[in-house]
């Protein structure tokens, strides 16, 4: 697996690049920390959890995967991804990486379901870039 870093991925310009860098084409399973119900939900009640994923979110400006064009409008929908899947044991033994800036991006519910899932069809496409005229008018 390749390990992947924030800021490696914030010098892809748009999302679909930085998407691209982070999806997994599979599940979390039992041996990933997603598959700990109890460890999981420890973590993300942690003071020292929320205080990181405030950091992450004021760093990306509350953007899907630091997009500005791309701002998550509704906060219950703002998650914080591990660039890295983690291990239990990395939970466990509070390995510098649960807590790592590097480690962490901003995400959308959907984006961050497409990472794991590899189901794509819940992204809204990024806007064309390159603009011409008359693009928005509805009578050609």
């Amino acid at each position: 697996m390749t390990f992947r870093t924030y800021s490696e991925l914030i010098e892809l310009p748009t999302f679909e690049e930085r998407f691209e860098y982070l999806k997994l084409n599979g599940i979390p399973t039992k041996t990933t920390f997603g598959g700990h119900r109890l460890v999981n939900q420890i973590l993300y009640a942690s003071s020292e959890w929320k205080h990181v994923r405030n950091q992450v979110i004021v760093r990306d400006n509350g953007c899907d995967l630091g997009i500005a064009e791309r701002p998550i409008i509704k906060p219950n929908k703002i998650l914080i991804h591990h660039l890295n899947p983690l291990t239990l044991e990395q939970i466990v033994n509070h390995d510098e990486a649960v807590f790592d800036l590097n480690n962490l991006i901003t995400v959308s519910y959907a984006t961050h379901n497409a990472i794991h899932y590899g189901d794509e069809s819940s992204i809204i496409p990024s806007a064309p870039t390159e603009r011409t005229k008359n693009d928005t008018c509805p009578w050609r």
